[in-house]
């Protein structure tokens, strides 16, 4: 195995930790002021990297488009937290691993790209592991279909996936047309997510509770800095291989989180949701789009 992998390898865990400790976090705390605290924090820890950055090579209109494309961001953030706030961890995370097979569709009927027979069953098992996943016993066969179409935390789901679709596309011209550097990406959008959510909270955030005891606080800390990590490793790695490569290997964090977080916030039906989500991470990693 090449050092990419390892550093991809490394992302997706922190991804994973990450993406537990949120869900712990979210018991006691409302999404809104989560998302809030955790940009704040992530903005700090990113500071690091300021020095880093060659300002003069900064042009206006890459930035704006990056702020543009981090609202998106923001806003999938804070559907994502929401539903996982209200729904099992091994439930709402594998549903966002779906997103490829949404972009690989929509470029085959909107760009004519052609599909590859192993994104085609790529898509299939996606299909097969998201159908599995929201099927329950004493249910009839359209069940699932009910449940992503009427569930309110599915559909912010959905939302959040819609999002994330557009703004990967918006990604991969920053970093490709725009030759904007994966660092200088990373820092500038760390610090778009502070000023979107505390502009949110100076309209909505009167309204939430903002009580949290020390303990949940130290969780917020350590969740801000495992995301800087996170994220700045699948950077690193995308400097050595290629991004769908690394995107690839980062979708394991789906799998990792969902199947501890199954065990650890017991949730019910542990075998079917973890075969499920490896049929849905699986068939993402079968559908490579660079």
């Amino acid at each position: 195995m090449t050092d990419w992998f390892w550093i991809a390898f490394i992302s997706a865990l922190l991804s994973a930790v990450a993406a537990l400790m949120q869900k712990k976090v979210l018991i006691e705390i409302d999404p809104l002021n989560f998302s809030f605290l955790v940009s704040a924090l992530t903005a700090i820890f990113s500071l690091p990297f300021v020095v880093t950055i060659d300002f003069a090579s900064v042009k206006i209109v890459t930035i704006l488009i990056l702020f543009g494309k981090s609202i998106l961001n923001a806003m999938a953030f804070l559907c994502i937290m929401t539903a996982l706030k209200h729904l099992e961890i091994s439930r709402a995370l594998p549903v966002m691993a779906i997103s490829p097979m949404v972009i690989a569709v929509l470029a085959f009927i909107f760009l004519g790209e052609s599909l590859k027979p192993l994104e085609v069953a790529g898509i299939i098992l996606i299909s097969i592991g998201t159908y599995s996943l929201e099927l329950k016993k004493g249910e009839g066969v359209l069940y699932p279909f009910s449940v992503l179409a009427g569930s309110k935390h599915h559909r912010y789901l959905l939302a959040a996936l819609a999002l994330i679709s557009i703004s990967s596309v918006i990604d991969k011209a920053l970093l490709s047309n725009f030759k904007l550097p994966p660092v200088t990406f990373l820092v500038f959008q760390n610090f778009f997510f502070f000023v979107i959510f505390f502009v949110i909270m100076l309209f909505v955030g009167k309204k939430k509770s903002f009580v949290i005891n020390k303990n949940v606080l130290i969780l917020i800390v350590v969740i801000a800095v495992v995301t800087v990590l996170y994220r700045w490793a699948q950077i690193e790695a995308t400097k050595i291989a290629p991004v769908g490569l690394v995107i690839s290997v980062k979708r394991l964090s789906v799998l990792f989180a969902s199947i501890a977080g199954a065990q650890l916030f017991k949730e019910g039906d542990y075998v079917r949701r973890a075969i499920a989500t490896i049929l849905i991470v699986g068939g993402a990693m079968m559908i490579f789009r660079d």
